[in-house]
């Protein structure tokens, strides 16, 4: 699968600052060691519909994990799947009379086109669910040789499911109880009901293939993949075991990174699949949870018809930090476009203060759990001295546009 092309990002003088992050297995912040090369692994669209605030707000957080890392001399080995089979992209696709590969190659191709426009990192592999299901297959097989997975006894659709208590440590990611996670695996996907399944809580692996839909062959029966194990495959195929990142919004916490990781430890024997597991948190609308019942959806293609700047939507996103559900609306937007101007305002002086320690507190702020607020408070404070009482250094506009440029992506 094709990925979206790649920015360019100045390089800062000096180093960067080592990274530490929430932990949600562990539920504090620690450090994030990797080594050389710094690996991450991210959940991709379903690709029905177009990106909204939601998803960009979680992308956008790791786009800030991969700038970190390079700033700090890493490579990044970065992962991204697409769910490009699923029962949503189904039903929109009947609903809209369209072909359903049709549906989702046109989805990905604007999610493409909004993640160039936010000038987001692309990911190294960018692979889709279909071009995966040898992988899936493969791991399947191996689920089933290890007794961590059963066909259910159904003579008409004999689907593979996942046992949960497979692996000692399942539920250590999420740290739910069995109340909570019974919720939300009915909830979000999950088939509690499924006659013929040793325990409510047993993931789908492979679901066998029923009429009108699309299909494989296996050596258990033609079928498709269940939604977590895509991950688990591609993650353990492209980087394989021990990734310093698994991550992706806070309403995948449970049960999807807890089953794909499940999925991967039950063949590798590890007790973590990886090093540390990152989620950002919800992004709602006015008051309002952003949901496609409501109606409320802000689409960043919208955004950008609507001849709004990439890079305010990144500074109105930035405004909070990462880990907390927080609200969009026409003042966050309109804040955001201010402090934009008056970022490019400072910038396009010809001189400003000394910005060395500006850089140095930004990549400290950024180091210490994405702390955007401060970062963005920080060089408010810069460009409100450069504006008011000038400057005698000539190059410090220049490393200012450059070091926002480098570590927050944002143009200025």
């Amino acid at each position: 699968m094709q990925s979206w092309p790649a920015p360019t990002v100045p390089t800062l003088p000096g180093a960067g600052v080592a990274l530490r992050l929430y932990d949600t297995a562990d539920r504090q912040v620690r450090p994030v060691s990797p080594g050389p090369t710094a690996t991450m692994y991210v959940c991709g669209i379903t690709p029905y519909d177009a990106t909204h605030l939601g998803h960009a707000a979680t992308y956008l957080t790791f786009d800030l994990v991969n700038r970190v890392w390079r700033d700090g001399g890493h490579e990044v080995h970065y992962v991204q799947n697409i769910t490009d089979v699923d029962d949503p992209l189904f039903e929109r696709a009947e609903r809209d009379g369209i072909d359903w590969r049709e549906l989702g190659d046109r989805e990905t191709q604007l999610f493409r086109e909004d993640m160039t426009a936010l000038r987001v990192l692309p990911p190294r592999d960018y692979v889709a669910a279909t071009d995966a299901i040898a992988e899936v297959v493969e791991l399947v097989e191996k689920m089933l040789a290890a007794g961590a997975a059963y066909v259910v006894d159904d003579a008409q659709y004999p689907d593979v499911y996942f046992r949960a208590d497979a692996t000692r440590q399942f539920g250590y990611e999420s740290g739910y109880d069995h109340e909570t996670m019974s919720r939300l695996f009915a909830e979000r996907g999950g088939d509690p009901e499924r006659p013929g399944k040793a325990d409510p809580l047993d993931a789908l692996l492979w679901r066998a293939e029923r009429p009108g839909e699309p299909s494989w062959p296996s050596p258990f029966g033609a079928g498709r993949p269940g939604w977590h194990v895509e991950c688990a495959a591609i993650a353990l195929t492209r980087i394989g075991t021990g990734l310093d990142i698994q991550g992706g919004g806070s309403d995948l916490i449970f049960p999807h990174h807890e089953f794909s990781a499940a999925h991967a430890e039950s063949v590798s024997g590890e007790r973590r699949f990886a090093r540390h597991y990152v989620h950002a948190g919800m992004i709602g609308w006015d008051g309002h949870k952003m949901s496609k019942s409501r109606g409320n959806l802000v689409l960043v293609s919208r955004l950008r018809a609507d001849g709004v700047d990439p890079s305010a939507v990144r500074l109105g996103l930035f405004a909070g930090h990462y880990r907390q559900d927080r609200f969009w609306s026409d003042d966050v937007l309109a804040q955001a476009q201010t402090r934009l101007e008056q970022w490019r305002a400072a910038a396009a002086l010809p001189a400003g203060p000394d910005a060395t320690d500006l850089l140095s507190r930004v990549r400290g702020y950024l180091a210490d759990d994405l702390n955007t607020p401060k970062a963005l408070a920080a060089i408010d404070g810069w460009c409100t001295d450069a504006s008011t009482y000038g400057g005698s250094d000539p190059t410090a506009p220049g490393l200012v546009a450059d070091l926002v440029d480098a570590l927050l992506g944002v143009r200025l």
